[in-house]
């Protein structure tokens, strides 16, 4: 007498206890960076971080030489004039109402306006990514390089000894005065435009966080 055949047991079906991977980005599954750059969604690491911030702040804060040079060069000049009275000297301004000296003060902030704008897109197109390593590297680099650039202006401008610089042109004869940055506020300019305009960029075009998986979840009849 032959046994009944039992059926085989019904495959077990995973398909409700695994959650949907979502594929990855199109040239990640061949080791090429995709949209969150050559390290991955994760980042780099904070070491490496630091280590680029380090390098970030080094970069910005050097080229604030070029910051200097064009205040020199394109920042108006205050005409002075020297007088002597007896073997006293003293120095007036030729023009009481001119606005040189405000023109100084803002060919300063609308320079450093600028270079603080290049250097937050320069560092987002190489690293297309936000982090408080390069916020903090923009903002200290910027920053030293604003005080390096009014230095450096101010010690390859005009002479800072007036009287001395009267004496010299002799009495009556026009010139200009020493290179100075009246408004100090105008230092913070090139570090406040790179981070608002890093983090504007980071916001619009940087990587955004994956949406959560779906479960496969079993469609049921709703009730009759």
């Amino acid at each position: 007498m032959t046994a009944p055949l039992t059926p085989p047991p019904p495959p077990h079906d995973q398909s409700s206890h695994q959650a949907w991977q979502v594929p990855p980005p199109a040239g990640e599954a061949a080791g090429e960076p995709g949209e969150y750059g050559q390290y991955g969604q994760d980042g780099p690491g904070m070491k490496t971080e630091l280590r680029e911030g380090a390098v970030i702040a080094l970069v910005v804060a050097v080229s604030g030489v070029l910051l200097g040079l064009l205040w020199l060069w394109l920042a108006p000049h205050v005409p002075l004039v020297g007088d002597q009275s007896g073997k006293s000297w003293a120095v007036y301004l030729k023009d009481s109402e001119g606005e040189q000296a405000a023109g100084v003060d803002g060919t300063f902030t609308l320079l450093a306006l600028a270079f603080g704008f290049v250097s937050a897109v320069a560092v987002f197109l190489w690293r297309r990514r936000g982090g408080v390593p390069l916020v903090v590297a923009l903002g200290v680099g910027g920053l030293l390089a604003s005080v390096l650039a009014w230095r450096l202006g101010t010690w390859l401008g005009p002479e800072q000894d007036v009287i001395a610089h009267a004496k010299a042109v002799g009495k009556g004869v026009t010139f200009s005065a020493p290179l100075k940055l009246g408004a100090k506020g105008a230092l913070l300019a090139w570090s406040l435009s790179a981070l608002v305009v890093h983090l504007g960029l980071t916001a619009l075009f940087g990587p955004r966080d994956p949406e959560p998986p779906y479960e496969d979840v079993p469609y049921a009849a709703p009730p009759e």
